[in-house]
């Protein structure tokens, strides 16, 4: 499903709230979690990624279904501290964590996922007593991803090399407090082939059986990242679910020698489908053989189009489908504006476009600020 609300619904919350905006639906959302919960084996945590979108009403959602969460800031801890969720619950990930943010993850008992021996010491010098903390490793193997978000297999910020991982286990056997009692290793991104995925987090459960049976490591959890793909366009198929849980039940038969539990974050996968951008077109304009349709908002809303060359699937309300060829751009002044170039019907200034799958990445990493236009409201469309 592309658009989580159908034409009348987007008109209706166009004339209510204004556009730009940004709307968000509790029905997908939680059919969403509901449909990944099932499909999964009861070992296996669902961590909602807060990155993809910390709108409070779908913390809150996910929360009622019962998610953990994956937080990468001190302002994502204390958004999901605000859930009033019982202690471990909550993970603390992200490759430049500060003292103030550590502190902040031992006091309210958040298992932190550690990329190197600075936050390895750090957690001890904090820590008061014994706390158990996950090991990021940056693997050897190749990390499936058709746009370099994660960083791929090679130089990474993320993590410790797998290569230097004995390393840092010597240096660690040293420290007072911390106990490394989990893997963390995120390698793959937006992939939607239940057989690719199977291979990866197979990889990564090789890894730790290497790692544990090298170095005595009992993981508690082995967090296998998140990845999970959600389709942006008509001709691409959704991750099949069943498929993929079936999968994950396989490896763990495969793996008997780790009881733990392994652990799941997606962001995308659970946030995209249920939200929509809604925008008006305020202009158009034939340049050289181009067609421009110039909207309210641009990158500073929606910047994944730039970031991975793939645009949001985009419908003209009311308007069915459509046969000519536009160059969508915003409003700010750069030539890198683009939110994609899509087929719609003949435009006219002042028609509303609905571009779908839009829950994830959409205003929280777009370019709020540039330009100083106004921030677009977040609508939460319950039931």
């Amino acid at each position: 499903m592309l658009f989580a609300l159908d034409d009348a619904q987007c008109q209706s919350l166009a004339e209510t709230h204004g556009t730009p905006c940004f709307a968000y639906s509790g029905a997908v959302a939680e059919a969403g979690f509901q449909a990944l919960r099932a499909a999964l084996p009861a070992r296996v945590r669902v961590a909602y990624a807060v990155k993809a979108n910390p709108h409070a009403d779908l913390l809150r959602c996910f929360a009622a279904q019962g998610a953990s969460f994956d937080c990468a800031s001190i302002g994502e801890l204390e958004r999901v501290e605000a859930l009033g969720l019982p202690v471990g619950r909550t993970f603390f990930a992200g490759p430049g964590k500060r003292e103030p943010e550590l502190q902040k993850a031992l006091e309210l008992g958040v298992r932190v996922q550690a990329e190197g021996f600075e936050d390895l010491a750090r957690i001890d010098a904090l820590a008061t007593r014994e706390t158990a903390v996950n090991l990021r490793v940056h693997p050897a193997f190749d990390i499936d991803e058709g746009n370099r978000i994660i960083g791929g297999s090679g130089p990474s910020a993320f993590g410790v090399d797998e290569e230097d991982v004995p390393a840092l286990l010597e240096k660690a056997a040293s420290l007072t407090h911390v106990r490394i009692k989990g893997l963390h290793v995120f390698a793959a991104s937006n992939q939607r082939d239940a057989a690719k995925l199977k291979a990866i987090h197979g990889a990564v459960l090789d890894l730790a059986k290497r790692l544990h049976e090298a170095h005595g490591l009992a993981f508690e959890q082995i967090d296998l990242g998140g990845g999970l793909g959600v389709p942006y366009a008509p001709d691409e198929a959704p991750l099949d679910l069943v498929g993929f849980g079936h999968g994950l039940s396989d490896l763990l038969t495969q793996h008997a020698w780790f009881t733990g539990e392994l652990i799941l974050e997606p962001g995308r996968f659970l946030a995209g489908p249920c939200g929509i951008y809604l925008a008006r077109v305020v202009r158009l304009k034939e340049s050289r053989g181009t067609r421009f349709a110039i909207l309210e908002g641009g990158i500073n809303h929606l910047i994944r189009p730039l970031l991975t060359g793939q645009p949001f699937p985009v419908k003209a309300v009311g308007k069915g489908e459509g046969t000519v060829h536009y160059t969508l751009a915003g409003p700010l002044c750069t030539s890198l504006d683009r939110l994609g170039e899509v087929r719609l019907p003949e435009l006219a200034a002042g028609d509303l476009l609905a571009f779908g799958t839009a829950g994830a990445y959409g205003l929280n990493e777009g370019m709020t600020h540039f330009l100083s236009h106004p921030v677009p409201p977040e609508v939460w469309v319950a039931g």
